[in-house]
């Protein structure tokens, strides 16, 4: 089967006649006369009525994203959606203090999740670029991975406030 480039001119069946505007890996974008812009799979029936060769960008805009979001989650200190658990939403933190002359401080339970997740994240990012340093001994690198571990150990207290397992603090697993 051959793939057309960018400004081949087709006639559809249904839309009548179009000239390729973009391709992916299944589907050319075809801008038509009558009916505008539409996606027709690769292999849909049509007449090429005129063919240009060229490089054709076999991969979707969708892959393309998904491969951002992938390496942005790995390599960076955004922090992606965490949910909190059910039970805590819109619920708040109340620090009373042991002197009953000074004020209690509320803070809303959604914005101290936040802060959590942040630290979970930062910690995480600081893990990652510990571990891609060249620049540090095994041994230093072994150092600083305990202390890591030890972070994530101490912050295990917050797991309750995850919706997701899979999105707690895990420190040294016992063998």
């Amino acid at each position: 089967m051959q793939i057309l480039g960018i400004g081949s001119r087709i006639n559809h069946k249904e839309h009548g006649k179009g000239v390729v505007t973009n391709v992916t890996s299944q589907h050319y974008w075809v801008t038509f006369m009558d009916s505008g812009l539409e996606t027709i799979a690769i292999d849909s029936d049509f007449e090429i009525i005129e063919s240009l060769e060229g490089e054709v960008d076999s991969i979707s805009f969708s892959e393309v994203e998904q491969s951002l979001i992938q390496i942005l989650r790995k390599w960076s200190d955004i922090s992606s959606v965490t949910p909190i658990a059910d039970k805590w939403k819109g619920g708040s933190i109340v620090l009373k203090p042991g002197d009953a002359n000074l004020s209690e401080k509320e803070i809303p339970m959604d914005t101290f999740f936040h802060k959590i997740v942040m630290v979970r994240d930062r910690v995480r990012v600081m893990e990652q670029k510990i571990n891609s340093n060249s620049k540090l001994h095994d041994q230093e690198k072994i150092d600083l991975q305990q202390y890591i571990t030890r972070i994530y150990g101490s912050l295990t207290t917050f797991n309750v406030l995850f919706k997701n397992q899979s999105d707690q603090f895990v420190g040294a697993k016992s063998k």
